[in-house]
């Protein structure tokens, strides 16, 4: 198994004849994923999404894989394939898409549609799209991309096998192998078997839930459990809280609020939008006189109402965050309402989420979540399932994708388990270069590429220099102190002025601190110290040696020294 060191060098010209793939996103986290192909010259990238930031980056609204590597030849770029319409895969399409407008998007039709709200909001016209179906096949360049159905928690999701004279290889997007979806779409095996035939050169597998034992429930199973809530609430509200994408998830809920004869009302702009189109496509089956506005809730009594919310991950400005923090402008949680939390914990939320619960329960709602019932089953497949895809498909070299370390790892140990080479199986991150070479994968460098943050209409802008001033900022506060110096006489003419914020409640505390400025810097200008930076420096020194003893703290400092 292939561990590369992080001092890799760049890598040098592709080999004629080789493929060479890079991805610059989903290689070390559970998000952002993005992976360019480059074959004779030409770019054919898979995905292009937006990775959603935890607490140690305040004030970030989403973060993006990062384009450099690719930014000199955006004109060799052929396409974008879109496996399926996540946030985690179409988020950052948008963003690329600033870079040369005119990139061609291939996806699904609930996919394509999904995206149309993005390009919209972000002003992109005339996209060229193509809409593509399970077993189609397209020529995109030198690449031939053969789509197959995968099954996910999002429909028409896909599967993407790429063909050039290199080799094959077999992208498996986001899947899971339910079978019995709600669909009756399941990932097609019977192709996957079919390519394994031919020989695939290089599987790309998702490795979310790796390091899950067994198979992944059904999605058909959380049915008897959400008509079990359904039924202990039935003189209560209901209000599930679940992705504003995950279409399976809600037509389980509107079949339920058919049979318990509920009325449903989306609650949050994206369930609004993206239910819109799913139901306009035949995804979602709405019974006609099911679906009401939020802003009619009032015409109903409370059992006789179920609210589907965005929110389920705890993000501070959706519906469920300010229903929990009663800030919201049409629903206000009432003694007994019951809520479920249909969805996954995304590491790094967890906080977020708890505190939405606690919100919740201090108003007198019962909350119901996966920690106790079965109201979500993941989207992803588990290691059973992924070892009968390696015995299946038996590729020649196995790069797993989509995932933190552990999980890549996890799914390579399986991989080499059914047989897979050792030597033939490369863990690596975003930025590492793999070359397909005479059908083998060998690493052939590294790419500089790192998280860029978007921070309202900048991107980009935000280092980690300006998280960390903010995380110093957020956590320990900061002081300035102000002085005037003569820049006659050298002497303080004013000053010391000291201020906090989030510091401490009253300024007096720094009484004992300002003749230690003040001694400190007649002692630096006897010295013969005179240059202005010097002299922030000083105060810098002693405010931070004061701040650190006496209070164990170690909040921003700000000095500013000026003459007069």
């Amino acid at each position: 198994m292939s561990h590369p060191h992080p001092d890799l060098d760049a890598p040098g010209p592709l080999t004629p004849g080789a493929l060479r793939v890079i991805p610059l996103g989903g290689l070390g986290e559970v998000g952002r994923n993005m992976t360019v192909f480059e074959y004779d010259g030409k770019l054919l990238i898979v995905d292009c999404g937006v990775l959603f930031p935890d607490e140690n980056q305040p004030g970030v609204d989403l973060i993006l894989p990062d384009f450099q590597p690719i930014r000199d030849r955006l004109g060799d770029i052929v396409a974008v394939v879109l496996t399926h319409g996540h946030e985690d895969h179409i988020g950052g399409l948008p963003y690329l898409l600033r870079e040369r407008g005119d990139i061609p998007v291939i996806g699904s039709q609930l996919t394509l549609a999904l995206l149309e709200g993005k390009l919209k909001e972000h002003r992109h016209r005339n996209v060229p799209q193509q809409t593509v179906v399970e077993g189609e096949s397209l020529q995109i360049g030198p690449f031939v991309c053969e789509f197959i159905a995968v099954n996910h928690s999002i429909p028409d999701a896909l599967a993407v096998a790429i063909k050039t004279p290199a080799g094959l290889v077999l992208h498996t997007g986001d899947f899971k192998m339910d079978q019995l979806p709600l669909d009756n779409r399941i990932t097609d095996l019977r192709a996957f078997a079919r390519l394994g035939e031919e020989g695939v050169d290089l599987f790309c597998v998702d490795s979310t839930n790796s390091e899950v034992p067994g198979f992944t429930t059904h999605e058909r199973d959380i049915a008897p459990v959400l008509d079990g809530v359904f039924t202990k609430a039935k003189n209560q509200r209901i209000i599930v809280a679940c992705f504003a994408s995950h279409v399976h998830r809600v037509q389980q809920v509107m079949d339920a609020a058919v049979k318990h004869r509920r009325k449903v009302a989306y609650v949050g702009r994206s369930m609004v939008r993206n239910m819109g189109v799913a139901r306009d496509l035949g995804f979602l089956n709405v019974p006609g006189d099911t679906l009401i506005d939020m802003r009619d809730l009032d015409n109903y009594p409370p059992e006789q109402v179920v609210l589907v919310s965005t929110g389920s991950q705890g993000e501070p400005m959706s519906a469920l965050s300010r229903i929990a923090a009663n800030d919201h402008h049409v629903v206000q949680i009432q003694p007994g309402d019951t809520v479920v939390l249909a969805s996954s914990l995304i590491p790094g939320n967890e906080n977020s989420v708890y505190r939405v619960i606690n919100g919740l329960t201090r108003h007198g709602a019962n909350v119901i979540h996966k920690g106790n019932a079965l109201v979500h089953v993941s989207g992803h497949a588990s290691a059973g399932e992924l070892l009968y895809c390696y015995n299946i498909v038996k590729p020649r070299n196995v790069m797993p994708v989509h995932g933190e370390i552990r999980h890549l790892h996890a799914n390579a140990e399986l991989a080499i388990r059914t047989g897979v080479p050792a030597q033939n199986v490369v863990v690596v991150e975003d930025g590492v270069v793999v070359d397909l070479i005479d059908r083998k994968a060998v690493v052939a460098g590294k790419v500089d590429c790192g998280y860029v943050f978007v921070d309202g209409s900048t991107v980009g802008d935000i280092t980690e220099t300006s998280l960390k001033d903010r995380r110093i900022l957020g956590d320990e506060g900061f002081i300035s102190v102000i002085a005037v110096m003569d820049s006659v006489t050298g002497k303080l003419t004013a000053g010391p002025e000291i201020q906090a914020r989030g510091f401490a409640e009253d300024d007096t505390v720094f009484d004992d601190l300002k003749p230690r400025i003040e001694a400190e810097i007649e002692k630096a200008i006897g010295g013969g110290v005179d240059d202005m930076y010097q002299l922030q420096q000083v105060i810098r020194r002693v405010v931070g040696k004061w701040v650190s003893d006496t209070h164990r703290r170690r909040p921003m400092i700000i000095p500013v020294v000026v003459e007069s």
